[in-house]
């Protein structure tokens, strides 16, 4: 599986696209999401054409909804397969969740349920992706708000069985590790020591916010000091990874980026050196 270089990306969204362009400072890589170039040529993809020249590109899906009983969308699965062979990004991610069922969309990342049912429907749907794409992809855990009575398997566990029944990677949201533990009574760290290390090959980081009832995973903010406690933890048992700071609203100064980047790749060096 190629892996993108350990060191802190940009995700890049339209409200910046000239300060990327136009800036001195040269990320590892970039990560766009692939939903937003999905219609080939135009001033989007050479966009990507030039960003690719600079860096390593990452492809992160947002609505091909792997967990979904339906079908998998194949249309959405071509367009995905046509970017990927005109960009030959350096990886692709999707989400471990379902999102729509018989033509309803919800537009959302809805959790699974913990079973071995759902494994084995999600490693089947991953590998058929995967022949389509003609490599590996890394598959994410998503923020959870509830959990299912039935069910069988922690978080981890299931996330674990999945990667390994699909022989794919794992982009491990350390973020959305955070608010799970917080919303759901569980200790993070339990969740970092179950998940294998050796197929964890990029890192998202992100803001969330406080509410009466829990955290809510919004991407809006800043990385809070306990997700850096966590992504520290992380490091110690992955060792250097290449790392996101998700940022999708309410979008700052380009220069906030550029800063809260600067910050993982801190922590990424003193681990690389600790190593």
């Amino acid at each position: 599986m190629t892996r993108l270089p350990p060191r802190a990306g940009i995700g890049v969204r339209a409200a910046h696209y000239q300060d990327v362009l136009s800036s001195t400072v040269e990320p590892a890589w970039y990560e766009v999401h692939s939903e937003n170039f999905f219609a080939a040529g135009g001033p989007a993809w050479r966009l990507l054409d030039r960003l690719a020249e600079r860096a390593p590109l990452s492809l992160h899906g947002v609505g091909l909804a792997l967990g979904s009983a339906d079908p998998l969308d194949r249309e959405h699965l071509e367009r995905l397969a046509r970017l990927v062979e005109h960009f030959q990004p350096a990886q692709v991610s999707e989400h471990l969740c379902w999102g729509h069922a018989a033509g309803w969309h919800s537009n959302e990342l809805l959790p699974m349920p913990y079973t071995e049912e759902a494994v084995e429907h999600l490693a089947r749907r991953i590998r058929a992706v995967q022949e389509r794409l003609g490599r590996r992809i890394l598959v994410e855990n998503v923020a959870c708000y509830l959990r299912y009575s039935h069910d069988t398997l922690s978080e981890w566990d299931f996330v674990r069985a999945v990667c390994e029944r699909a022989d794919c990677g794992l982009l491990l949201d350390v973020a959305n590790i955070h608010v799970n533990a917080r919303n759901h009574g569980f200790d993070a760290r339990d969740f970092l020591v179950g998940v294998p290390a050796g197929r964890v090959a990029e890192i998202h980081l992100a803001g969330h916010q406080v509410q009466d009832w829990g955290l809510i995973d919004t991407h809006d903010g800043p990385v809070a000091a306990a997700v850096w406690e966590l992504y520290a933890a992380a490091l110690a048992h992955c060792g250097p990874v290449a790392t996101l700071v998700e940022w999708d609203h309410a979008l700052p100064e380009f220069g906030v980026l550029l800063a809260e980047g600067a910050r993982a790749d801190a922590l990424l060096a003193r681990t690389g050196a600790g190593a």
